[in-house]
């Protein structure tokens, strides 16, 4: 199973995942830092989210290295985190930044919140994790508030624990039910 952005799936006919093939040890000779060896392999659309724009896919593969979701309630301003991404389609981008603010209400109201960084989140970095110092996921970068349509150091991610809740509910029922007040 992989998270990734709804808006980075919409409209897809084909869905295909990259991914990194390491080098085995009689290929070592030849590998090469510019082309890094991967393959591509078909990914399903499991379930959409739209009102947290997020989507989980997934691919038959097995074994592949996953990352940990951190606790998004303990991410605080100032703490270092890594924005990693596909920018402008450049590949296995990383960017380092800090937490710029936690709970950031974009509209009044808008149920969802987000992290707010100024890693850079370009236009291609949607999907990709925002990482702690400790390896472990605190968000997925989403979006980037900007006149010029660049980063302006108004990035915006999915605090961890809302992904988390995402991905159980649609791993378990194959979409996210909430609970209303009819008021």
């Amino acid at each position: 199973y992989i998270v990734t952005n709804a808006h980075v799936i919409e409209g897809a006919r084909r869905i295909q995942v990259e991914i990194a093939t390491p080098p085995g040890r009689d290929d070592t000779a030849h590998h090469s830092v510019l082309q890094p060896r991967s393959h591509l392999v078909p990914a399903k659309v499991v379930a959409v989210d739209d009102e947290t724009d997020l989507a989980v896919i997934k691919v038959a593969e097995k074994g592949l290295p996953t990352l940990d979701f951190a606790d998004s309630e303990e991410v605080r301003p100032g703490q270092l985190v890594l924005a990693f991404g596909s920018p402008m389609g450049l590949n296995s981008s990383v960017s380092l930044g800090v937490i710029s603010a936690v709970a950031r209400q974009l509209e009044s109201d808008d149920p969802m919140i987000y992290i707010q960084t100024d890693a850079p989140i370009n236009p291609g970095n949607s999907g990709g994790p925002l990482v702690d110092m400790d390896g472990h996921v605190v968000g997925i970068n989403t979006l980037i508030l900007s006149q010029s349509g660049g980063n302006e150091g108004l990035g915006f991610a999915a605090p961890s624990n809302i992904v988390r809740n995402v991905v159980q509910q649609i791993r378990k029922y194959g979409r996210v039910r909430r609970g209303e007040i009819g008021v």
